[in-house]
């Protein structure tokens, strides 16, 4: 009999991962990064990301650091369930940008086999939880939480300043517009 362990590796069934954190804390670059490795594997990847985040590219999902794999854009995240039937592995990059419909299509993919790997923001620029992040992490079997430096103290930072005036919940952008910072450092703009 084979023994369970938190490391070991679901055989004959789907499962989401997810990667959660601030702006410029890796979470693309982990998502990347899981994702050559089932490329590696010989396993048929596909890779979504909405297509509101053209920041770096129009077609590719890239990290801070420049990494980058090619994707596909899409509108909504039903498009994802169509287009991933005969992937294995399925990556969803910036899941905050999508609506809460993500989550039943993650379930869907999942219960159909796949390895879905989802990386979005868990907090909006004023600490709250951003849909659909909270419901993805409830229902997932992985979690990995990654953490920034926060810029003004050094400490480890799980929060996103922004730094213009905007009270927009949703504004694209990079370093132009947002900075990791940690709690104590964190203030919500005027």
């Amino acid at each position: 009999m084979m023994e369970f362990t938190p490391h070991s590796t679901p055989r004959n069934t789907g499962w989401i991962e997810v990667i959660a954190g601030c702006m410029f804390s890796g979470k693309t670059e982990e998502l990347i990064r899981r994702l050559r490795r089932s490329q590696i594997a010989r396993l048929e990847v596909k890779i979504f990301k909405p297509r509101i985040d053209i920041r770096y590219s129009s077609s590719d999902i890239v990290s801070h650091s420049e990494q980058s794999l090619p994707s596909i854009l899409v509108e909504n995240a039903q498009e994802i369930l169509t287009l991933s039937e005969d992937a294995q592995v399925v990556g969803i990059d910036e899941a905050q940008f999508f609506t809460a419909d993500l989550v039943d299509v993650c379930n869907k993919l999942a219960n159909q086999g796949k390895r879905v790997i989802i990386a979005g923001l868990d907090q909006d620029y004023r600490g709250v939880p951003f849909e659909p992040m909270p419901q993805l992490l409830a229902i997932a079997e992985y979690i990995t939480k990654t953490l920034a430096i926060c810029v003004v103290c050094g400490n480890p930072a799980d929060k996103t300043q922004r730094k213009v005036i905007s009270t927009e919940r949703v504004l694209v952008g990079a370093a132009d517009s947002y900075e990791a910072r940690c709690r104590k450092c964190h203030y919500i703009p005027e």
